[in-house]
């Protein structure tokens, strides 16, 4: 080979590979930002901590703050409030039966409240915040045929109509002469936030459970009730997080999920929090707490600011 063609094919050779590095790096680049788009006091959970463990409303005609969360099927509702029991007692704990399964139906199938246990002994003591589970939100299979809660159940459940353990039925839901129905709520009865729980892997959210979002999310809108969504799953959409969940507001591809599922739905992206649910881990962990509390902290806020409004 003459000596000009081979210093071309090596010229062609190096240039080939400088643009693949370039092109590698500039992915790597697009990964993670330099500087997170949000901040979190990773070293505070204790304090984040102790500003849950010593909320109590401020009204004293409540006696708790209820949560109602809502969102498609395999979420991580149940998990998540398992999460929130986690941190809240310091140790891995089950109040909310979850399906490690994946699964396009709902494995919540009654309307649940669940209590948080604080510390030990008798007689028991719990927190002032009460979550509520119910069945998910299911992709309609074709015209007139209906799967997953019904969202005139979840518009009921705001108002505090919907009695404990009641059966969903997605063909059917609620009515006033049901034994499930509570004529009379109590102040205590009603939601005071409603959180929508969406999953970052998930695939793109259906336009039938879209429609049930909004329509559940300008029913609350009416009712004044605040609203949040929370973000689970976060590991497994970004390698980077998955490497260190420290990454997490420094992640491009997370940033863009939320800013969609936001534009979407119509919930602002700071009512919009990210969190990774206790699913595998056998041990606490500080990274993930301080997600939750960072979540159940804003929570707090708006649920307890709602309670203040009710009597005004």
């Amino acid at each position: 080979m003459p000596l000009t063609s081979l210093f071309s094919t090596l010229l062609q050779n190096f240039n080939r590979k400088r643009m693949e590095h370039e092109r590698v790096a500039d992915e790597l680049n697009k990964m993670t930002l330099n500087e997170p788009w949000r901040t979190i006091s990773w070293g505070d959970k204790q304090r984040d901590l102790q500003y849950v463990q010593e909320y109590k409303p401020e009204n004293g005609n409540v006696s708790h703050l209820r949560v109602l969360l809502y969102g498609p099927v395999g979420a991580g509702k149940s998990t998540f409030i398992n999460s929130v029991s986690n941190v809240l007692r310091g140790r891995m704990t089950i109040p909310a039966l979850a399906s490690a399964t994946t699964s396009d139906k709902s494995f919540t199938i009654r309307y649940e409240t669940h209590k948080f246990r604080k510390g030990k002994g008798n007689p028991k003591t719990f927190y002032p915040l009460v979550f509520n589970d119910m069945m998910g939100l299911e992709e309609r299979l074709k015209e007139g045929s209906d799967r997953g809660v019904h969202p005139d159940d979840i518009k009921l459940a705001m108002k505090g109509h919907v009695r404990e353990r009641y059966k969903f039925y997605p063909g059917s839901p609620l009515s006033e002469h049901d034994p499930g129905y509570n004529p009379s709520p109590t102040p205590d009865d009603r939601v005071h936030i409603l959180v929508c729980v969406i999953s970052a892997n998930s695939a793109e959210i259906k336009n039938s459970v879209l429609q049930k979002m909004r329509a559940i999310r300008e029913t609350a809108s009416d009712l004044g009730i605040p609203q949040m969504a929370i973000v689970t799953n976060i590991d497994a959409l970004c390698g980077e997080i998955e490497k260190d969940l420290k990454n997490v507001y420094k992640s491009r591809h997370l940033k863009k999920k939320m800013s969609d599922f936001s534009s979407a739905v119509g919930i602002p992206m700071n009512c919009i929090c990210p969190v990774k649910n206790y699913s595998h881990e056998i041990q606490i962990s500080d990274e993930m707490d301080s997600l939750i509390l960072s979540a159940l902290r804003l929570i707090i806020d708006f649920g307890d600011d709602f309670i203040d409004k009710m009597f005004t």
